[in-house]
């Protein structure tokens, strides 16, 4: 059987001591926000922030509020937001615009109201696939400390810290500022941007800039960031999955990825992954929350995927999870895009910027944001003590020289340790080429007190499963030796009730639990197995177990299967909530409760329940109040609500009004990728449906309708807005929220042909559906009516 021995090869000892490195904040500390090598501190204690990416300008201004609590209910704490140039101030005849939705203060103060600190990204070069990297195309892009350039980047950072300047200081919502993007070379140049954002008003305690490709950046006058993604589009269409996306769902001491950005590199001879500076800890800014889809490869990553990957990270010693994207949306106007039009290799759409994200662009919650959710739950109740934890490797990394991102063979694991306690961390997933089960695995841990070997009885771990567990945790005077269980967060117990440590289990591995010997446990039969008390296959039925140790300490544990645990939910950390529904806080002008955002007749189950404070009906329209009695048993223990009612079906009219015509040949214009085709060639070629929607009986809240398709790329005009796709397989949303007083919605869709000569990468489930003819299709459209109820 596979046999785990970590304690052989220290990948950095967990008696090291930390460093107290500059953190950049010499000249703009903040009080209670520290940094060592190895971790980022808050409050005199270990801190691992989430950060996730939204970019106002892309995102509708009514739609900001609902996308930052949506972002808060997943666990992120600081949003992250790049302030393109080029969306504020297109030409230099006009002063920026900082209206509407371009007003980057009212977006920063409205994060600082849901409980969220901000990173911005001021550039000025981006990248973001924005044209000329969000530059305005008056501006020499010479980033560069170039007379001229600097001039205009002065002015332009005038205006901007006038505008968020006064958010930047002590109490201020402003924790960090981002310089530049993949600058790989002009250090000095960095240098100069902080002193000219310093000057205008911009600072923070944290200023960071992007660290791939080997990058030589002014470490200690910026902190690096790295990144990662499962695919990209930036390799050439008949590239298959590059190795430098393979090399992040292995557990390793590599943070430079090479990839990134690679084909925007220009002539720079031979990238190689640089080293991480010893003196900072391993933090993102760029884990692949997805990916934007070009024109020539349209990679659509997983939940799987994308969670995978950030918990490889976090068990490779991450001391910062931060994603890119967190939350999509669309460019503010045409042409904003980078294309071949304007000098890029990729072509991307004119308008879509959905990314696939955790929160699509149109506030749609996917697997990846479920997923994700349970890990940055973890974090959010153990982060603390796994921000002080360094990580120990195998002792036998694959392959001769160490990582072999082809090795399909060897068990993917690691151990985050203080050499005290510790979570191990296993990884069995990764994308296009599956790895396979894992029968018999054993793991035997050296720790300070000695070794821990678990679990008593080997367990087979499935292939794409990927998993993150305890050994000797410690939770409120309880000690759990080693558990095949996740840890999801803490509940604090309330009128004198044990706290309740809630553990999820993994479709298809049993939930053993082992405890100290003393140990008396009531909700569940125990063995004692060389002087541990073990509790054998623990269900995820939800039922208490309760344990008190035997030096006093009480616990109850509550253990998910694997469906429940992507349906649970924590608002304010001090309630468990089960349902498929997105669950999020209030507003800032509302009390008290949770609000459930639904499209249809749902469920929510809440813990602790609320002892009947509340009737039948509390939960909002439709809403009864089934099961409101405290007791041990799943039956009792969760507050049971049905919200939404039963919902008539919103019926769709489509009409073809022409059939597609074949495409015509087109020239690869960019070695390796094709160009999309241009709105002339599209309207000639496209199939062309208009689809009407029925509002009288809509909620007008958030009202989406989701076209199953098949075709190459489409085009849709709802009202004055435009949406675009260049389709991959997915399902295509499309915001049809009605205008007041509207008893319908029109919607004009192009689609423009897809044939077995295409020459684009596709998803293998889309390639499945291209045929050797033109097809351009609508195959299904349904109405979502997303209602908000109020538990």
């Amino acid at each position: 059987m596979p046999r785990a021995s970590a304690h052989a090869v220290h990948h950095v000892p967990w008696d090291q001591p930390e460093t107290r490195p500059a953190m950049a904040n010499v000249e703009d500390p903040r009080a209670g926000l520290a940094l060592t090598s190895r971790s980022l501190w808050r409050d005199g204690r270990p801190w691992i922030p989430v950060t996730g990416e939204m970019h106002y300008s892309r995102v509708p201004r009514e739609r900001w509020e609902q996308t930052l609590r949506l972002m808060k209910a997943g666990g992120v704490t600081v949003v992250s937001t790049y302030v393109f140039w080029i969306h504020h101030q297109e030409r230099r005849d006009q002063e920026p615009v900082f209206e509407g939705g371009l007003d980057v203060a009212a977006f920063v103060r409205m994060c600082h109201a849901a409980g969220l600190e901000v990173i911005v990204r001021v550039g000025p070069w981006c990248h973001g696939e924005a044209r000329n990297g969000g530059l305005p195309d008056w501006v020499v892009p010479a980033r560069s400390d170039d007379p001229a350039y600097l001039e205009e980047v002065r002015a332009w950072f005038g205006h901007l810290g006038r505008q968020v300047g006064p958010l930047c200081g002590a109490g201020g919502p402003i924790i960090g500022i981002q310089l530049e993007n993949e600058l790989y070379d002009q250090r000095e140049h960095i240098v100069t941007l902080k002193k000219l954002a310093r000057a205008s008003g911009l600072h923070a305690p944290l200023w960071t800039a992007t660290a791939w490709g080997s990058a030589d950046i002014p470490v200690g006058e910026v902190f690096p960031l790295y990144g990662g993604y499962s695919d990209g589009f930036w390799v050439d269409t008949a590239d298959g999955w590059d190795d430098s996306f393979r090399a992040h769902f292995f557990f390793s001491d590599q943070w430079d990825d090479p990839g990134i950005g690679r084909d925007l590199a220009g002539d720079r001879p031979g990238i190689a992954p640089g080293a991480k500076h010893p003196d900072f800890p391993a933090a993102t800014c760029e884990l692949g929350g997805g990916m934007a889809t070009a024109y020539h490869r349209r990679p659509r990553p997983t939940g799987a995927d994308i969670a995978a990957l950030a918990l490889t990270k976090l068990g490779s010693g991450s001391a910062w999870q931060g994603y890119y994207m967190y939350a999509g949306g669309a460019n503010p106007r045409p042409g904003l895009q980078e294309s071949h039009a304007t000098g890029y290799p990729n072509d991307l759409p004119v308008h879509d910027y959905d990314f696939h994200a955790p929160i699509g662009a149109h506030l749609q919650t996917r697997d990846s944001f479920h997923l994700l959710r349970n890990q940055h739950a973890f974090v959010a109740a153990f982060g603390d003590r796994l921000a002080a934890m360094t990580t120990t490797l195998p002792a036998h990394p694959p392959g001769p020289a160490g990582l072999d991102v082809h090795d399909r063979e060897a068990l993917r694991w690691c151990l985050r340790s203080d050499g005290r306690a510790g979570f191990v961390f296993v990884n069995n997933h990764q994308p296009h080429e599956p790895l396979p089960a894992r029968p018999g695995v054993h793991f035997d841990i050296g720790l300070d007190a000695g070794r821990v070997r678990f679990p008593h009885r080997p367990v087979d771990i499935p292939s794409g499963a990927f998993l993150c567990w305890p050994v000797r945790l410690d939770v409120h005077g309880v000690t759990v030796n080693w558990a095949t269980l996740g840890v999801l967060t803490v509940l604090e117990g309330a009128d004198g009730e044990a706290p309740v440590l809630v553990l999820t289990k993994t479709e298809g591995v049993p939930g053993h639990l082992s405890l100290p010997p003393g140990s008396s446990v009531a909700g569940h039969p125990v063995v004692e197995l060389d002087g541990e008390v073990v509790l054998e296959d623990l269900p995820g039925s939800r039922a208490f177990v309760s344990v008190t140790a035997p030096g006093g300490g009480r616990l109850r544990l509550l253990v998910l299967d694997a469906a429940d645990a992507l349906r649970a939910w924590t608002p304010g950390r001090d309630r468990l909530v089960i349902s498929e529904a997105d669950v999020v806080e209030p507003g800032p002008d509302e009390a008290g409760g949770v609000c459930v955002i639904a499209a249809g007749p749902v469920t929510a189950e809440v813990f602790p329940p609320s002892h009947g404070a509340r009737g039948p009906g509390s939960a909002g329209a439709g809403g009864t109040n089934a099961d409101s009695a405290s007791g041990t048993d799943a039956g009792s223990a969760f507050e049971r609500y049905e919200v939404g009612g039963p919902r008539t079906p919103v019926p769709v009219e489509i009409v073809r009004t022409a059939a597609a015509t074949s495409p015509p040949v087109r020239p690869v214009t960019v070695p390796g990728r094709a160009s999309a085709p241009d709105a002339r060639t599209l309207a000639a070629c496209a199939a062309r449906y208009t689809i009407t929607v029925p509002a009288r009986d809509l909620a007008r809240e958030r009202v989406l309708l989701r076209l199953e398709l098949v075709g190459d790329v489409a085009v849709a005009k709802v009202g004055d807005r435009t949406e675009d796709l260049f389709w991959d397989g997915a399902p295509w949303d499309l915001d049809v929220t009605p205008p007041p007083g509207a008893d319908s919605v029109q919607v004009e869709v192009l689609i423009y042909p897809l044939d077995g000569a295409t020459p684009v990468r596709l998803p293998e489930d889309a390639e499945r559906r291209r045929r050797s003819g033109p097809v351009a299709e609508i195959v299904s459209a349904t109405v979502l009516d997303y209602r908000t109820h109020r538990l």
